[in-house]
């Protein structure tokens, strides 16, 4: 796995931090306009690569339209790594017990998700004519084999060890995959938060192979009726609660929009990936994120 910092490296010899009171004389300097010359790579190019971002767009047709399903494409691809980084570092704090603070990155993640969902947007011109016009050249190229998408899943709970098998042959992403099932999803960090906090939930429940799904529980159940009983302000777990309702909710919107957009480009085509298409997104939606937050409901 490549080190985030060394992934970084590279800017920081083009990006130099100024303080406010050289920004200030820089805008004296320039009587108040903007600064047009510059020594070396413009500071903005070198901070957020957009000359390489630019240069990502390799379409396999001549069709106008295949432009905006492969930069949609991609948008999203960007979404599930940022939103897979949110969710990271909401899992370090809440093995820290700092639940206040785990909100704030859960709140970005929705907010990331909603901008996800936005980006299908981008694609509701696509009839099956103007999706056929460049599919073939596709191969067998599915959005089911998007390796980042999968460490979503993983990371929200969502978990089949046989859907990393198509990475086996690229070692790193594969190694990356392996790490993540074998890693604690966010959930199973709830739940070992909730036992800390006195919740009585089962051992056999907190010692599992996280690596299989996990199935809904009462003990899980009651301790979320319980905490929203509590409509105190002071109570943490209960926004947490809500946070993680937002993540939920928002994902789950995701998923039913790309069953929307299949329908609208494909309808009940077989998938270029090999799969049933639209019968297998359909039966994908019955795996519930966060599933106890929701039966619990019918209880409160």
């Amino acid at each position: 796995m490549v080190d985030q910092t060394e992934r970084r490296a590279p800017n920081r010899a083009t990006v130099r931090p100024v303080t406010p009171r050289q920004r200030a004389a820089r805008a004296a300097r320039n009587g108040g306009e903007p600064t047009l010359e510059f020594a070396e790579l413009v500071p903005y190019d070198a901070y957020v690569q957009a000359s390489a971002l630019h240069q990502l767009q390799r379409p396999l047709s001549t069709d106008p339209g295949e432009m905006s399903f492969l930069v949609v494409s991609q948008i999203m691809e960007l979404y599930f790594g940022l939103t897979c980084h949110e969710l990271r570092e909401t899992q370090r704090l809440l093995r820290a017990d700092r639940v206040w603070d785990a909100l704030a990155p859960l709140r970005r993640a929705t907010l990331h998700l909603e901008g996800l969902n936005a980006a299908w947007q981008g694609l509701r011109w696509m009839t099956p004519a103007d999706f056929n016009r460049f599919r073939n050249l596709l191969g067998e190229g599915s959005g089911f084999q998007s390796a980042m998408y999968r460490q979503l899943e993983f990371l929200l709970g969502l978990r089949d060890p046989a859907l990393i098998r198509p990475f086996r042959r690229q070692t790193e992403v594969y190694a990356e995959l392996t790490a993540a099932l074998a890693s604690p999803s966010l959930w199973d960090d709830v739940l070992a938060l909730l036992a800390r906090h006195g919740f009585d939930l089962p051992a056999d429940l907190l010692e599992r192979d996280v690596a299989v799904e996990h199935d809904p529980q009462p003990s899980v159940e009651a301790a979320w009726v319980r905490i929203y009983a509590d409509t105190g302000p002071d109570n943490h777990l209960r926004l947490l609660g809500e946070a993680l309702s937002g993540v939920a909710e928002e994902f789950g919107d995701w998923r039913w929009n790309h069953v929307k957009a299949v329908q609208r480009t494909m309808g009940a085509k077989v998938g270029s990936g090999g799969s049933a298409g639209l019968a297998w997104l359909q039966r994908s939606m019955a795996r519930v994120v966060f599933p106890e937050l929701w039966s619990a409901r019918t209880a409160m």
